[in-house]
């Protein structure tokens, strides 16, 4: 099983307008005939695509103080877990792996959609792009309090004993549980409106495949600050204005649109 998020897809020619966002919604599809993404996947990866439309599909300055926010939170961390869905496996499960062995974080499988196939094929995609160890895949034993759903099933050693978890493309219930457990959270949320979004403690406001990948690259670079520079990093970082931010850059985007005088490439 190679690794989804490097293989090529013959058929899109690099000259097409739209040559990225093809290629992502074939490694989605990929996924899900792998068994690895759900149906119910493949209607949230387009609606993730229309907020990134929003914001015009690149990583905005929020966004990365956000991220700078985030990796100091993962550093800083003594039991940080990435939480990966079917989705981000496929989409970025390179970027994944990296992110982890640039800040020591373990690596958990956590589905809503979840059958013990489905986390196993996850597991197995992971592995292909890298990862050592995938905890949640047949050691979920634990239980998050309040989420009486198989979401709520997590490993003992992974994202029911940590102390900052990072949650791509997730939902609102398990980020509320998960701060009700004292736990930080770090989210990664094309919506800055989601419930997602707006409870945890740090939300980055861009697509998975632009964030993990330079997520990783931050985390390279700022291993070698103090203890004190990240912690200053944290204090001084406000997740409400930074999501304020991002809704008054998608509200000026549209009103360029509507007044006609944003130009939007062929």
């Amino acid at each position: 099983m190679p690794c989804i998020s490097e293989m090529e897809f013959e058929g899109i020619p690099r000259s097409h307008p739209r040559y990225l966002s093809l290629v992502l919604r074939e490694r989605v599809v990929e996924g899900f005939r792998r068994g690895v993404v759900v149906a119910e996947g493949l209607i949230a990866h387009g609606r993730g695509e229309c907020f990134d439309y929003l914001l015009g599909e690149e990583t905005r300055e929020f966004a990365v103080e956000a991220m700078r926010a985030a990796v100091a939170a993962l550093l800083l961390a003594k039991h940080p877990v990435l939480s990966v869905n079917g989705n981000t496996a496929a989409l970025a499960g390179k970027a994944v792996v990296e992110l982890a062995e640039a800040t020591g974080a373990l690596i958990e499988v956590n589905l809503f959609y979840r059958t013990e196939e489905r986390a196993r094929r996850i597991g197995e995609l992971l592995r292909a792009c890298g990862a050592r160890e995938v905890l949640g895949v047949d050691d979920a034993t634990a239980r998050i309090p309040g989420l009486e759903h198989p979401r709520g099933m997590t490993s003992p050693r992974g994202i029911y004993s940590a102390d900052v978890v990072l949650v791509a493309l997730e939902d609102g219930d398990r980020t509320m549980a998960l701060r009700r457990m004292g736990k930080k959270v770090i989210a990664i949320d094309l919506n800055p409106l989601s419930r997602t979004a707006r409870t945890a403690d740090i939300t980055i406001v861009d697509n998975v495949v632009r964030a993990l990948p330079l997520m990783a690259k931050m985390a390279r670079e700022m291993k070698g600050l103090s203890k004190e520079e990240l912690e200053d990093i944290l204090e001084r970082y406000d997740n409400n204005r930074v999501l304020a931010e991002a809704l008054e850059y998608i509200a000026g985007r549209l009103q360029e649109l509507s007044g006609g005088k944003l130009v939007l490439e062929p």
